[in-house]
């Protein structure tokens, strides 16, 4: 299987390219080789309304990068009137990586004015900076404090490349240049990250009841540390990566440390980390599968289904991520398939602005937990996945804005369509 033979020989990864991260690189990096591919990119991915990203509430932080990278460039003061439209009115915020402050960082870039109170960042910038920060150090500049993994800081070539230009330079360089040559210039905003690629897709797998190669087994268990597994080098370890992992080594018949999943304990639930701003479904979820049996988190994860039936997360964009996550660990809920069953376009597909591969694939594994005949749903969804060809996949996952894990979205449909066939022989 070629994702799978991908995945075991290439840390790398499949994530997307992020203008966020691609416009820090522009105007941080001007020195580093791919310049000119990036300014490029970024003029090729500005929508008609000078906004970038999107939709909705996620065009604001890479149009703020993209803006300011472009400098005096048409394409910015176009994206500058964008800007001060959106910024006009009450700023509603997603729930992606530090926005709260990566959104007051760049508005006083450009000197724009925002209702964001910007005291917390202007305080992080006179003292140490936790580590849970460094994947974004790009707006607090280089720091002695932290700490580069093969010359990587937190998985972040924005990170990197401010880090990389402090005061005692460290030796991230040829990082950078792989990562831009990799993708002819742009970059994503969180790479390498194998273990959160390697997890993930073993568990969309073998709880579909497909295979995975051995050699995966023991790249994630050599990932564990005291605090459990992080996501990628440099990073911190965290509940997710870690409830994810462990459950992947236990599909897998090899179970790891289960007791590292205890540090991230917070009353009825896990915290992805220390002093989290919003607490994590899909987290909680994995932990959930992780752990195989905890009353009281059963119980917060159905105190946090909405009305309709669905949940929602901080690390997608998406309902029916966070959805089947739940799902998946509750071993199915109805009220969850109601809510499926009444989304599902004309088309056959799932999604939350159109139908899509990766929001389909997820509703076909909600649905397969239901104990009513879901046979005609499940059937039009698996056509749609069929029909889909080699489309890109919108982006739907939260870091400093929005990417794709490719891999990981091919897997999900891989073991999407292998349970609709279960169903509808």
């Amino acid at each position: 299987m070629r994702l799978l033979a991908r995945l075991t020989d290439d840390p790398w990864g499949g994530l997307s390219p992020s203008v966020y991260e691609t416009g820090r690189l522009v105007a941080l990096a001007p020195w580093l080789r791919g310049h000119e591919a990036r300014i490029r990119y970024l003029l090729d991915t500005q929508h008609a309304d000078g906004t970038w990203g999107g939709p909705g509430e996620y065009t604001l932080v890479p149009t703020l990068s993209a803006v300011d990278a472009l400098n005096e460039h048409p394409a910015a003061r176009r994206g500058l009137e964008a800007l001060r439209k959106l910024l006009s009115r009450p700023v509603r915020l997603p729930d992606t990586v530090a926005v709260e402050l990566i959104v007051p960082a760049l508005a006083e870039r450009l000197g724009l004015r925002t209702s964001l109170d910007p005291r917390p960042l202007h305080a992080l910038r006179q003292r140490p900076l936790p580590a849970k920060l460094w994947h974004t150090l790009e707006i607090f500049g280089p720091r002695p404090e932290v700490v580069a993994v093969d010359g990587i800081v937190a998985a972040s070539p924005a990170a990197t490349a401010v880090q990389l230009a402090g005061p005692v330079p460290g030796d991230g360089l040829d990082y950078l240049e792989a990562v831009q040559e990799r993708h002819g210039g742009p970059v994503p905003a969180g790479v390498p990250v194998p273990l959160f690629e390697r997890s993930w897709i073993i568990v969309a797998l073998r709880s579909a009841g497909l295979d995975v190669p051995d050699p995966m087994v023991e790249q994630l268990k050599a990932a564990f540390g005291a605090q459990g597994a992080a996501g990628g080098p440099g990073l911190p370890a965290d509940a997710d990566d870690t409830a994810t992992a462990l459950h992947a080594l236990a599909l897998c018949g090899s179970p790891g440390p289960a007791d590292t999943l205890g540090h991230y304990r917070d009353a009825r639930h896990f915290a992805c980390f220390p002093d989290e701003r919003t607490p994590s479904t899909s987290t909680n979820a994995h932990a959930l599968q992780a752990v195989g049996h905890d009353r009281e988190l059963e119980e917060w994860l159905r105190d946090m289904q909405e009305p309709a039936g669905n949940w929602r997360d901080k690390w997608h964009a998406s309902p029916y991520y966070a959805t089947a996550c739940v799902t998946n660990a509750l071993q199915g809920n109805e009220k969850a398939v109601d809510w499926v069953l009444g989304t599902q376009h004309d088309d056959g597909s799932w999604g939350r602005w159109e139908g899509t591969y990766e929001e389909t694939a997820y509703a076909i594994r909600i649905l397969s937990h239901s104990q009513r005949d879901v046979t005609r749903a499940m059937s039009r969804g698996a056509n749609f996945l069929h029909e889909w060809g080699d489309r890109e996949h919108p982006p739907l996952w939260h870091d400093k804005d929005l990417y794709t894990p490719t891999r990981i979205v091919q897997a999900e449909g891989m073991a999407a369509l292998h349970l609709a066939c279960a169903v509808c022989r």
